[in-house]
């Protein structure tokens, strides 16, 4: 079971009513970015999960948590100060989908919804998450909402908590890519004008670049 609310950053200060939560997967072992955590590398001065999680804080989402997992440590370090909650994982080695269910499991009752962003995911800014929040509340909150360009759908997406205990049986290291496929006629599709939605991080030789 996650351990939650350790390493907590937050006063509860930032928690609004009814509004959705912003969860962070940071938890992951970084396989392919050699010896270094990949969400410690820095890009304009900061973290890669402390970017992402600057965005999710400068958008309409009512509270953010953090999932940690591998050097748990060294991931909230990045994130002092910032006004969230970590939750740890100590199930992270057996994949995303831990973490993801971690994050789910930490958001409080009465909350409508979870966005769930990829933390070596640091150009995706508040503008598109609260597009995502703007389509959900729009729709009723009972729709996933994803955003697409070029006919690609990306990340970060935002689920009703409806899906979440179909996402709370999910297992192995897919995340919610296999629930997204069955409910595919569930979607919302929010259009963008960035390739942001799809870049991510496997190293510093590919970092914002």
């Amino acid at each position: 079971m996650p351990n939650q609310d350790q390493n907590s950053n937050d006063s509860g200060a930032r928690e609004v009513d009814n509004g959705v939560a912003a969860i962070i997967l940071a938890a992951g072992e970084s396989r392919r970015s050699g010896k270094t955590n990949k969400l410690l590398f820095e890009a304009d001065g900061a973290p890669l999960v402390r970017r992402v999680a600057a965005a999710a804080l400068a958008s309409r989402a009512a509270e953010v948590i953090a999932v940690t997992g591998h050097e748990a440590d060294l991931i909230t370090a990045a994130l002092a100060g910032l006004d969230l909650r970590a939750v740890h994982n100590p199930d992270y080695r057996d994949g995303l989908s831990t973490s993801l269910k971690a994050g789910i499991s930490a958001v409080p009752d009465g909350r409508p919804g979870a966005l769930v962003l990829l933390a070596d995911m640091p150009r995706i800014s508040a503008d598109i998450i609260d597009l995502l929040i703007g389509r959900f509340e729009e729709g009723g909150e009972t729709d996933i909402c994803a955003p697409v360009f070029d006919g690609r759908r990306g990340h970060p997406v935002l689920w009703p908590r409806r899906f979440f205990p179909q996402l709370l049986e999910i297992s192995g290291d897919t995340g919610g890519r296999d629930l997204l496929k069955k409910n595919a006629a569930e979607i919302s599709a929010v259009e963008v004008d960035t390739a942001d939605i799809h870049f991510d991080v496997d190293g510093p030789g590919n970092l914002l670049g």
